[in-house]
């Protein structure tokens, strides 16, 4: 699994859709009533970008290659088949995350942000500015797995926080993404310029 970050391009269109993607399975009894199941326990985020245009050559006397490096990194991830790391600009960071409270045995805590009430895991951390028990900073003694890793977004301490020692963090992240399709068109509308009217990907778990 690919560690790439998703580029960040001028061209940028204001219009972003993101959806959240549920798995549930209902039944039905031949009297009518339903059973519902539900198979996920947090959901994919689906998103859908606009470029209005991607300059490729020399625009106004500079040079430009943002047609190239979309579709570069498309190449790279060889459509579906990779994944990336995708920042939303209105969903990145937490400040004094509460991530649990230590039992003086238990080492390992999973990163978590909240999402308009709704808990939903970290697993692909961008950058840990602090962590801190009972409210104290700790610079140092304990380390954060990566996406990529079989249990990735952990924070994991050298020694257990003790008993009712309430862990939190300040941190920035990314969402692990797969593109949902194996092309992406581009359009050539005036010398130099190029746009993308659907780069579509989900999230990953």
């Amino acid at each position: 699994m690919s560690a790439a970050v998703f580029p960040t391009l001028a061209g940028l269109g204001w219009e972003i859709n993101r959806t959240p993607v549920w798995k549930t399975r209902l039944q039905e009894s031949v009297s009518g009533k339903q059973t519902s199941i539900a198979d996920w326990s947090y959901p994919r985020w689906q998103w859908e970008l606009t470029y209005d245009f991607l300059r490729q050559g020399t625009v106004h006397g500079s040079a430009y290659a943002e047609f190239a490096q979309l579709a570069g990194f498309f190449n790279q991830r060889q459509g579906q088949f990779d994944s990336f790391l995708y920042q939303d600009a209105d969903d990145d960071a937490v400040t004094g995350q509460a991530l649990g409270t230590g039992d003086g045995t238990t080492t390992a805590f999973q990163l978590i942000r909240p999402f308009g009430g709704f808990i939903e895991p970290v697993l692909a951390p961008n950058t840990i500015s602090h962590v801190y028990l009972n409210g104290v900073n700790q610079p140092s003694g304990w380390s954060v797995s990566n996406w990529g890793v079989a249990s990735p977004g952990v924070v994991t301490f050298s020694s257990p926080p003790g008993n009712g020692v309430v862990i939190t963090a300040d941190f920035s992240f990314y969402f692990p993404c797969r593109f949902t399709d194996d092309t992406m068109s581009f359009a050539k509308f005036m010398s130099a310029l190029y746009d993308a009217k659907k780069v579509a990907f989900a999230s990953i778990k």
